[in-house]
C-alpha cells in the first residue's frame, strides 16, 4: 500500500502521524513501553489535540530477537485468530542515558533516540538498518480508514527474499509490491498460494510481522531506500526484528518462533506418481501405471489418486467412486502388497451434491452468512460450502471421515485448495474474517496432520499441501501449484520454491513435467532430473498421464536414473532433513542461504543447495546447456567425479543422463547401497564419499535412521597428506572412497583408519 506521492507529498486524501519524541518511558521486567506523541512537546499546551505512539519493545525467550508492538488506539477489542508463536518474554536488557534507551539480546542491539525519534539495530559485525522518525506511523485516510506503517532503511546492495512462497515473480523481491493475501492464481502471477509475512535479508536479519490478516510490503518500490509493511483498518503493528548475523541463523531463529518442521517419513523422499486431474482413470488404469514403472524398473514409493476418485459434482464427500473403484478397500490392499504408499486427494469444500452437505449444514459445521444462511458459491464445485474448522465439534466431524480412509489402508492426503476463502461470513468462535482468510490453511492442514500423527504416528504423518501461512511449515510437505509445461514454468517454479524455503519452509516439491498442458520429451526429461534432485518428488499433470514412457523412451531411462540416484542419497538427505527438524534450516536452500558472503551468490535463482553438500543447476533451454556459477572452492561432479575450481561462472552441454551436480569441497557424502526404495538401513555396506578435504581440515558426517535417531558419524581430519577416519557405531561393512584418490574398505571394527594421498 503506498501512501505518498513522490518524495515530497502525501497521497490526497491520507495524513501520516508519527512519532517525534519519547515522552516518557515505562519499564517492566520482561517490557519497556514507550509513549512518542506525533508531534514535539514545547510546552503544557502542546500535549493536548494529537495522537501519541505507545511502543512496547520486549523479547522473546530466543536470543538475538526483539518485538515490537505499537497502538495509535488500545481500545479495540481483540480479534483473532493469532499466529502461534512463542510469546512469552526473557527479562528486558534496558541501558537509559538522557538521550537514548539501549536495548541488548544476545548479539544484538537496538538504539532509540528519545529526542529525536529514530532506532538503529545493529550486531558485533555491523549496523543491520536503521528507522527514521518516519519509520512507524499512523495513517487516516478516506473513508475513515485506518493504517499503521512500519519502515527500515535498505542499505546500499542490500537484497530482501521471501515473503512466503512460491513468490513466482523475481527471487530478489527489491522493488516489488507484495500483498500478503493467499489466491489460487497458478504459477504465472503475482499472486501466491503460500503467504508468509517474513522476510529475509542479505544484512544478515529477517523481518516478521506478525499479522494473519492483509499485509502489504513495498520493498523499494515505494521509496527505493525502504523497506515498508502495512497493515489496513487496525490501530496496532507487531512485528518481530530477528538478527542472524547468517541468513541460516535467521531462519533458525524464526521458526524457533513460528514453529520447526516436523520430520516426515523416509519413505516420502521416494517417487510419487498420481493418476492425474481430469484423466480417465480405474483401477486396471492405476495398475497398468504401477506395473509399468515396475517392468521399467522405476522405483516408486507412494500412488496418488488425484480428485476424480470421488464421484463428479461431489467434491468433497471422501466416499470412492464406485463406479470405477467397486473395490477400494481390496485396491488399497493390493497396492500396498507391491510396498506402496497411498495418497488420496481431499479439500475443504463441500459440494451441494456431496452427502456431507445436508449433514455439515444441520449440525453447523459449514461457514455462514451473517443472517446464519450457509455461505456458498459455484466456484469450483455447484454450491459448495467451506467447512468451519474454528469450530471443534466440524474438526472431529471433518476427522471422522478422513479416518475411515486410513482404515481402509490410505496413508496420507493431498490437502488442496483452503486460498479462496470469504470475507463476508461468520465464524463459529467469532474470528475476523480478514484474519482468517490466510490463517484458515493453518487450520485446514493442522487438523488433517493431527489425525495422521493419531492415526499414524509422529514419525508417519505427512502432508501434501498447496496453500499455507505463517506456522505451516510445521506440517509438511509443500507443493507448487498449478504450472504450465513450459522451461518459463519450471523456472518460475523453482523461484517459488526458493523463496518458500527462505520464509521457513524446510520441504518443497512441484508437479514434474508441469500441471497446464503436456510437456515436449525434451522438457519432461530436464524436468525430472529437477524434480528428482528436490526434497520430495511427484509425477502429476491436469490432462494428461505423466508416466513416462509416454514421452519417449529416454524419459523411461532418465526416470529410472534420477530415481535411483535419488533412493541412493538418502542417507544424506534424511540427515538433512532430520538437520530440518532441529534447526528449521530447508533441506532445499538458495545459493545466499549456503554462502552468504559470496556477492555472486545473492541474486542467483537458477540453481540451489541439497542439503550443505550438493549444488544442483537445473538445465532451462533444449540445447542442453547448463548454466551456472561455482562458489569459491574445489567442487567435484557427483556423477563423473569431474573436479572443477570455483570463483567462475560456466556454460558447457549435459545429456539428458546429467546435469551440473556438484559437491563442495570439504563434505563427506554418505551414499546407500539401495536404488529401489528410499526407506532401508542405511547403515548397510554404507559408502562414505570423501571430496577435498582441505590441510587442516576436521569434518563430521552424522547418520540417521529412518526413525531419525542418529546412529553413527564418520570423521576425517587431514594434516598433509595423511587422512585419519574415525568411526562411531559402525558395525557393519561399509566403504570409504576418497574421490579421485583410492577407495578403502575397512575391516570390521576399525574405529580408526589413516591412510596417505597420493
Amino acid at each position: 500500500m503506498k501512501f505518498t506521492d513522490g518524495n515530497w507529498l502525501v497521497r490526497e486524501g491520507y495524513q501520516i502521524h508519527f512519532p517525534r519524541i519519547v515522552h516518557e518511558v515505562e519499564e517492566e521486567e520482561r517490557a519497556v513501553t514507550l509513549y512518542a506523541p506525533c508531534k514535539y512537546i514545547d510546552h503544557r499546551g502542546s500535549t493536548l489535540d494529537g495522537p501519541m505512539l505507545t511502543i512496547k519493545i520486549s523479547s522473546p525467550p530466543i536470543e538475538n530477537v526483539f518485538r515490537l508492538q505499537t497502538w495509535h488506539f488500545k481500545g479495540e477489542r481483540e480479534r483473532y485468530p493469532k499466529f502461534e508463536v512463542l510469546d512469552q518474554s526473557n527479562v528486558i536488557d534496558l541501558t537509559e542515558t538522557e538521550d537514548t534507551l539501549t536495548f541488548v539480546s544476545g548479539d544484538l542491539t537496538l538504539a532509540i533516540s528519545k529526542q529525536d525519534f529514530s532506532l538503529f539495530f545493529k550486531n558485533s559485525l555491523d549496523g543491520l538498518t536503521d528507522i527514521d522518525g518516519k519509520g512507524l506511523a499512523w495513517i487516516n485516510g478516506p473513508e475513515d480508514k485506518t493504517y499503521m506503517r512500519g519502515q527500515l532503511r535498505l542499505g546500499v546492495g542490500e537484497y530482501l527474499y521471501g515473503l512466503g512462497g512460491e513468490r513466482f515473480t523475481p527471487f530478489v523481491k527489491n522493488g516489488q509490491t507484495v500483498d500478503i493475501w493467499n489466491k489460487d492464481g497458478g504459477t504465472s502471477s503475482e499472486q501466491s498460494y503460500k503467504n508468509i509475512p517474513f522476510y529475509l535479508s542479505s544484512k544478515g536479519y529477517g523481518i516478521f510481522v506478525n499479522h494473519p490478516e492483509q499485509v502489504s510490503f513495498e520493498l523499494g518500490s515505494e521509496t527505493v531506500s525502504r523497506s515498508q509493511f502495512s497493515v489496513e483498518g487496525g490501530e496496532y503493528l507487531d512485528y518481530y526484528f530477528i538478527n542472524g548475523p547468517t541468513p541460516k541463523e535467521v531462519v533458525s531463529r524464526y521458526t524457533e518462533l513460528t514453529g520447526k518442521p516436523a520430520l516426515p517419513p523416509a519413505w516420502s523422499f521416494g517417487l510419487w506418481l498420481s493418476t492425474s486431474f481430469t484423466t480417465e482413470y480405474n483401477e486396471e488404469t492405476v495398475n497398468h501405471f504401477v506395473d509399468g514403472m515396475t517392468e521399467r524398473e522405476i522405483p516408486l514409493s507412494v500412488f496418488h489418486f488425484d480428485c476424480f476418485w470421488m464421484k463428479e459434482f461431489e467434491w468433497s464427500n471422501f466416499i470412492w467412486d464406485r463406479r470405477n473403484f467397486p473395490d477400494p478397500e481390496g485396491m488399497l490392499h493390493r497396492l500396498k502388497e507391491k510396498g506402496l504408499k497411498i495418497c488420496v486427494w481431499i479439500n475443504p469444500y463441500i459440494a451441494q451434491k456431496s452427502p456431507l452437505f445436508e449433514e455439515g449444514k444441520e449440525h453447523g459445521y459449514l461457514l455462514k452468512k451473517s443472517n446464519g444462511d450457509v455461505w456458498q458459491w459455484d466456484l469450483w464445485q455447484a454450491g459448495m460450502g467451506v467447512v468451519d474448522f474454528t469450530n471443534p465439534e466440524a474438526c472431529q466431524w471433518f476427522q471422522e471421515k478422513l479416518k475411515a480412509l486410513l482404515d481402509m489402508g490410505v496413508d496420507c492426503f493431498k490437502t488442496d485448495f483452503g486460498e479462496r476463502i470469504p470475507t463476508d461470513v461468520v465464524y463459529h468462535d467469532g474470528s475476523d474474517p480478514h484474519k482468517m482468510h490466510n490463517y484458515y490453511t493453518y487450520q485446514y492442514n493442522q487438523v488433517v496432520f493431527d489425525l495422521l500423527k493419531q492415526e499414524k504416528g509422529d514419525k508417519e504423518a505427512i502432508v501434501f499441501a498447496r496453500s499455507a501461512t505463517t506456522g505451516g511449515q510445521k506440517f509438511p510437505v509443500h507443493w507448487g501449484g498449478d504450472c504450465d509445461s513450459t522451461y518459463e514454468a519450471m523456472a518460475e517454479s523453482l523461484r517459488g520454491g526458493l523463496s518458500l524455503t527462505s520464509s521457513g519452509f524446510g520441504y518443497w516439491s512441484h508437479d514434474i513435467g508441469g500441471f497446464e498442458n503436456t510437456a515436449t520429451p525434451d522438457v519432461f526429461k530436464r524436468w525430472t532430473a529437477f524434480g528428482l534432485l528436490s526434497s520430495h518428488s511427484r509425477f502429476h499433470g491436469s490432462s494428461s498421464y505423466r508416466v513416462p514412457w509416454n514421452f519417449d523412451d529416454e524419459a523411461v531411462d532418465v526416470a529410472r536414473h534420477f530415481t535411483k540416484l535419488k533412493n541412493s542419497l538418502m542417507p544424506y538427505l534424511y540427515a538433512q532433513a532430520v538437520e530440518n527438524n532441529k534447526t528449521g534450516i530447508p533441506v532445499m536452500r538458495s545459493m545466499i542461504l549456503e554462502f552468504p558472503d559470496d556477492p555472486l551468490c545473492q541474486t542467483l535463482d537458477r540453481q540451489y543447495m541439497l542439503g550443505d553438500s550438493i549444488l544442483v543447476a537445473p538445465i532451462f533451454n533444449d540445447k542442453g546447456i547448463g548454466s551456472f556459477y561455482l562458489p569459491q572452492g574445489t567442487w567435484t561432479h557427483l556423477l563423473t567425479g569431474e573436479k572443477r575450481e570455483g570463483g567462475t561462472w560456466i556454460k558447457e552441454h549435459y545429456d539428458y543422463l546429467s546435469l551440473p551436480l556438484f559437491v563442495r569441497q570439504n563434505s563427506i557424502l554418505p551414499v546407500g547401497n539401495n536404488e529401489t526404495a528410499p526407506a532401508y538401513n542405511y547403515l548397510d555396506n554404507i559408502t562414505f564419499r570423501i571430496y577435498s578435504i582441505e590441510d587442516g581440515k576436521n569434518v563430521t558426517r552424522e547418520l540417521m535412521d529412518t526413525d531419525g535417531k542418529n546412529i553413527a558419524s564418520l570423521t576425517v581430519e587431514r594434516k598433509g597428506n595423511i587422512l585419519t577416519f574415525a568411526t562411531k557405531g559402525i558395525n557393519k561393512p561399509y566403504t570409504i572412497d576418497v574421490v579421485g584418490y583410492k577407495t578403502i574398505t575397512p575391516e570390521l571394527g576399525s574405529e580408526k583408519i589413516t591412510v596417505e594421498i597420493v
